[in-house]
């Protein structure tokens, strides 16, 4: 999710709820601790080198239970962070404590934040001897039969 996007869901929201890969919810007390510009600079595998740019939101939990950020505080927050960071409209990356810091991407399913597991890649399989993955054609399944004209 892009930060447009962020803000355009928020102007919509009368609360603000986060779920999490696993389906728990982020208990409602959470705070925003951090809106941040992320860049990372770096070479890759192949020796490539490469940039990226993330906004990162960090999600935080105390004990304070009747704590609740509203949408209009994290639109506040946002807008501060643009104005002082200069942040651009960047994808979101989402970190969470669990058992160490989590990072997430982010996605909305019309009434909450989904937290989407991120996963590592190998940028350039070809200068890494990554082998291609083989696909089975005994798997392919097609909705054309023959003579229909579709294929």
């Amino acid at each position: 999710m892009k930060l447009s996007e962020l803000k355009s869901v928020l102007n919509n929201l009368e609360t603000i709820g986060f779920v999490l890969p696993d389906e728990t919810r982020v208990p409602s007390h959470f705070h925003v601790t951090e809106v941040g510009k992320v860049s990372k600079h770096f070479i890759d595998c192949g020796g490539v080198l490469r940039k990226e740019n993330t906004i990162n939101l960090q999600l935080w939990e105390a004990n304070d239970y009747d704590h609740r950020l509203h949408p209009e505080k994290l639109l506040q927050i946002i807008a501060l962070s643009e104005k002082v960071l200069q942040i651009k409209d960047l994808d979101i990356e989402v970190e969470y404590q669990s058992n160490t810091i989590g990072k997430y991407g982010l996605d909305f399913n019309g009434r909450d934040f989904l937290l989407i597991n991120k996963t590592t890649n190998c940028l350039a399989p070809d200068q890494c001897g990554v082998p291609k993955e083989k696909i089975k054609l005994t798997n392919l399944t097609s909705k054309c039969t023959p003579g229909s004209g579709c294929c």
